[in-house]
């Protein structure tokens, strides 16, 4: 079994237990229209897709010979290297579930306002305003830097593009929900996604 199998195995597991642990949340109180079916969400998507697309038998996307390019590896990568980043995707869905679970029952999978809503500053928010978003983020990077083909880094790039997207818009939100003068206040104090950056 190669690093890369187990990867895609672990984002199934993750993307399975995420959702059926919907049943522990809240009752929304305000859900935001605009988030269900945006530009964020299909880049988020297309570059899941573009990480674990499959090649055809000759190596090429759709069997177009003019892609090989794109899905051979950029750089030899010992298997040691492989099975440390793996470890790496793993630590990005864990760092996920800790952000879940120390959020409780007002996660949501949309942008909402949950019945109690409040800024949550502690645990793996006080080290960033969006710690879900940097879990995922982070896998993401790790699992393109196992595939190393340039359809793999291009679909990193479309995730993190769309996940910060999201962030941003989740912060507008926010912001006008539980008050500018608040959210600000937190937002100085935490960077967005990345711990000690901005």
């Amino acid at each position: 079994m190669s690093a890369e199998n187990v990867a895609v195995g672990l984002w199934v597991v993750w993307y399975v237990t995420w959702v059926a642990a919907v049943v522990w949340s809240s009752k929304t109180k305000v859900q935001m229209g605009k988030d269900m079916a945006g530009l964020h969400r299909y880049l988020a998507g297309i570059g899941c897709l573009l990480l674990f697309f499959p090649h055809g038998a000759n190596g090429a996307l759709f069997g177009w010979a003019f892609t090989r390019p794109l899905m051979r590896a950029l750089w030899p990568e010992p298997a040691a290297l492989k099975w440390s980043l793996l470890v790496l995707v793993a630590v990005g869905f864990g760092f996920c579930w800790w952000a879940r679970l120390h959020l409780g029952r007002l996660w949501s999978g949309f942008v909402t306002l949950k019945e109690d809503h409040r800024i949550v500053d502690t645990g793996p928010y006080r080290l960033v305003r969006h710690p879900i978003y940097t879990g995922v983020i982070f896998s993401a990077l790790m699992t393109a830097l196992i595939k190393s083909t340039p359809v793999a880094l291009l679909g990193f790039l479309l995730v993190a593009t769309g996940f910060w997207l999201t962030a941003r818009i989740e912060e507008t939100f926010l912001r006008g929900q539980l008050g500018a003068e608040a959210y600000d206040a937190y937002s100085r104090k935490v960077p967005m996604l990345v711990p000690g950056f901005g």
